[in-house]
Order: structure tokens, then C-alpha cells, then sequence
């Protein structure tokens, strides 16, 4: 998977603006199956509801990971209490249900199923991660968070975490590379997660049956249309949280 370049972070609110994450106006509950935080464009659709068209190997992977959270084992409690918090943020996730990111990443972690590559001048990918977490907490130390970044306001989280994604903290680790290492699993995490596909409309694993209709704006006859329309380019442009 390719890194994620720093403007990925472009969802974050602005420096300094209002952080209270609000869902765009319009965006409805999910009446069906299951969304990170029960919003979604799709409100009546259920990728699991297909589970019946997959092979058994596929079905019990995509089942696993909805029913079977992993324990942290990789990373300590003050990494995971950091980490966590992070995730939240990167992903839009204030409040429940959460898709388990953290817990994905650190059982990857701790089962060594690294990605086999790493840039000259990083550490491993876990090292890396222990010190982001560790400088996570130094940042929100330095803005007054005794406690860490956990513990910090909404606002100050906001605020290190894009620039985080700028390349603008003053870490010892190059910063631009760190944020490409943790979004690579942040994101690999997310979306390899049943209730994001809920949330974006995918049709989720298409083995035996198979895709038919391939064609731009084609569906197939088990996904379901969007109820709603609006841009999200647009959108978070206009609300000035880009």
C-alpha cells in the first residue's frame, strides 16, 4: 500500500477553528446493519447481509473481524491510551461503535506481520509507532496536557495531529515519514473492516459470485444506491475544516 501523503489530513479542522466534530447536515442514521457511529450514505445497506455468497475461508475472515476484537498485546497501556486517541482523531471516530483500528494495528504488531519494506533513515515500523506514541504525549505535554495527548482537549489534539500530517512538529524521527508509517496501518486497518464498508457502500468480497456490472455508476443488483448526495470535497471545504 502506498504511504499517505501528508495532505491526507485534510479533514482536520483548522488551526485554532472550531474542533466540535459535527456529521455534515442530512447525513443519515443507519437503520441497517452497522456504521462507525451509526451515520453512513447507505442507511439500509449491509455487506453482511452477502455473507451467504462467500467462500467459507472469506466468510470467516470478514466475520472474525467484527466478533472477535483483539486484546492490546503489543503496545503498553500508555501507548495504547495515546494511540487510541490518535486514531479517533485521523479517522472522524467520537463515539460509538468504533471500528477497533488500534487493536487491528497492534495485533498485526504483535504477530510481526510487518508490510517488508521500510524507508533507510526510519526505524522498524513498531519502534516507530512507540515513538509516535511517545511524542504524541511530549506535544500535549508542551501545551499544557500534564497528562498527555489522551488527556488533552479536543482542540489541542486537532491541532497536533495536523501538523502531524504537515511535517511540522520538531521530533527526532522524520516526521513526514512517521505519519506515512502510522496512516499506512490506520488506514489498512479501517478499511479492511466490515462496518467501513457499510459506511462507503462497498460490495465487500465478490468471491464465488463475482462482479458483473463494471461500467462507471453501475450497481449491482445487491447494492444499494446513496441517500445521500453531497460532495465531501465540497463539504468540508465549505464548513473550513480542510
Amino acid at each position: 500500500m502506498a504511504q499517505a501523503p501528508s495532505s491526507s489530513a485534510g479533514h482536520l479542522p483548522k488551526q485554532g477553528g472550531d474542533t466540535t466534530p459535527r456529521p455534515p447536515a442530512g447525513l443519515p442514521h443507519q437503520r441497517k446493519g452497522t456504521t462507525p457511529q451509526m451515520r453512513g450514505r447507505y442507511p439500509d445497506y449491509d455487506v453482511l447481509t452477502a455473507a451467504s455468497h462467500w467462500d467459507a475461508k472469506t466468510r470467516g475472515v470478514v466475520l472474525d473481524r467484527v466478533a472477535n476484537v483483539p486484546p492490546i498485546r503489543f503496545f503498553t497501556e500508555q501507548e495504547a491510551r495515546t494511540l487510541g486517541a490518535f486514531c479517533d482523531v485521523v479517522t472522524g471516530q467520537d463515539a460509538e461503535p468504533r471500528i477497533p483500528v488500534l487493536e487491528m494495528v497492534d495485533a498485526k504488531l504483535h504477530a510481526g506481520r510487518l508490510d517488508g519494506f521500510r524507508h533507510h533513515d526510519m526505524p522498524p515500523d513498531p519502534e516507530t509507532w512507540q515513538q509516535v506514541a511517545a511524542n504524541l504525549d511530549d506535544s500535549a505535554r508542551e501545551h499544557g496536557s500534564d497528562d498527555g495527548f489522551a488527556a488533552a482537549s479536543s482542540e489541542t489534539q486537532h491541532e497536533i495531529v495536523q501538523r502531524f500530517s504537515e511535517g511540522k512538529l520538531d521530533w527526532e524521527l522524520p516526521v513526514t515519514k512517521a505519519w506515512g508509517v502510522v496512516m499506512r496501518g490506520v488506514l489498512g486497518a479501517f478499511y479492511s473492516h466490515p462496518w467501513a464498508w457499510n459506511e462507503i457502500g462497498f460490495g465487500g468480497p465478490a468471491y464465488p459470485r463475482g462482479y458483473a456490472r463494471l461500467g462507471a455508476g453501475q450497481r449491482e443488483h445487491w447494492e444499494a444506491p446513496p441517500e445521500f448526495g453531497v460532495d465531501p470535497v465540497h463539504d468540508v471545504h465549505e464548513r473550513g475544516l480542510e
